[in-house]
């Protein structure tokens, strides 16, 4: 084998998700695209905000190409920098300036630079479940481990009972998903607190800082005015992880940033190993054109209604059906129990009903399947009579 061993058993492993994706392609092509109901990957279907478009527009004609797709500081541009942190200051009062702003390859490019700059061999990173699989890819890209708080299956709020016992010499990171993917779930402002207090707490004990990482791509998709709390304003060790893949639909193009407080312990020595971690791992800096772009729809959402009007559909109609479904709070997935108790085995069986839906066990949470409804609205409303000889099928 040429590959190395890691890669080897990465490969072997490949995202389900991505696998049960790529089967609904196949699948498409043999049945036709439209008698094909993919609930598999979250891949937004909202349209790109006018915005988005114009900027692209107007950022080529205004600019030289040099500017636009040129180099520039590894943490981004400084302008750009400048208007993400008087835009999070305007919503929640933090005091960052454009030095706290690294741009990055998406959120997934800046949990590879706090990882990079943070973990060696064996060091930890706890997560809680149901938690988004590739998080253990990336600790593991640095020899790092994960280490999974179990989930709590009454209302998928954090499991913060289970969280000290984990907590050790070894704890470098804890992430926070919010809104939660795959549950939708909304972590309050009470729970981030009581969060907080259990980790001061924990630092003192095992002597140094452990980073908490806002992972939030989903925060402005919220419905029934629900109101995501902001962690740093709350936990002064933490990170704020942003993507714009799902607020501007733009997952393909790879951009986001993190945001670091100047109240945060050893600020100085993290901000300059991401920004050097953003270059060493080859990333460089992130995407030129689409700093700019991003930089001049700060203000700039897709329709919600789009969504939440899937998610009412989608709820209603499946637990009329008899399934038991976990009512999303924010994001674009639904948990739903699998009536068998075998979900690999209610997977298979949708997928002959030509309905594409991912098991949770990767997520940490087995038992349940999740369903991705950033689709388009007629495809869900094509989808109910195979919903309903699938429940059929399950005995409900």
């Amino acid at each position: 084998m040429v590959i190395s061993k890691s890669m080897e058993a990465l490969v072997a492993g490949s995202s389900t998700i991505r696998k049960l994706f790529e089967e609904g392609l196949q699948l498409a092509a043999e049945v036709g695209a439209e008698n094909v109901y993919d609930f598999s990957l979250g891949n937004p279907a909202s349209p790109v905000p006018a915005k988005v478009t114009e900027s692209i527009k107007d950022i080529l004609a205004e600019n030289p190409d040099s500017y636009v797709h040129g180099y520039m500081k590894n943490a981004g541009f400084d302008e750009v920098r400048a208007n993400v942190a008087a835009n999070l200051n305007k919503r929640f009062d933090m005091g960052y300036d454009a030095g706290d702003i690294v741009m990055t390859v998406g959120a997934a490019g800046a949990m590879n630079c706090i990882f990079r700059a943070l973990i060696e061999t064996d060091d930890e990173v706890i997560a809680f479940a149901p938690y988004f699989g590739e998080y253990r890819n990336y600790a593991a890209n640095y020899g790092g481990k994960l280490v999974v708080v179990p989930p709590d299956m009454d209302n998928f709020d954090l499991n913060i009972n289970e969280l000290d016992a984990l907590i050790n010499p070894k704890t470098k990171c804890i992430i926070i998903n919010n809104p939660n993917n795959p549950s939708g779930r909304i972590f309050p402002e009470e729970t981030i607190k009581q969060l907080g207090a259990i980790i001061e707490k924990a630092e003192k004990r095992i002597g140094h800082p452990i980073y908490v990482l806002a992972d939030e791509p989903y925060r402005e998709l919220v419905y029934d005015n629900e109101v995501v709390p902001y962690i740093p304003s709350i936990i002064k060790n933490s990170i704020y992880i942003y993507s714009f893949s799902k607020t501007l639909s733009l997952p393909g193009e790879r951009i986001g940033y993190m945001a670091l407080s100047k109240k945060m312990d050893c600020y100085d020595e993290m901000i300059n190993a991401m920004a050097v971690a953003n270059r060493c791992l080859g990333y460089v800096n992130a995407p030129s054109l689409f700093q700019l772009v991003v930089s001049r729809c700060l203000d700039e959402g897709v329709d919600l209604d789009f969504y939440d009007r899937n998610r009412k559909l989608l709820y209603d109609k499946l637990t009329s059906l008899g399934f038991k479904v976990v009512k999303p709070q924010g994001a674009f997935y639904l948990l739903v129990k699998d009536p068998m108790e075998d979900e690999e085995e209610f997977v298979s069986l949708a997928k002959k009903h030509h309905i594409i839906l991912v098991s949770t066990k990767s997520f940490g949470c087995p038992g349940y399947i999740r369903m991705a409804y950033c689709v388009d609205y007629e495809m869900i409303k094509r989808s109910i009579p195979a919903f309903e000889a699938l429940a059929k099928e399950c005995g409900l």
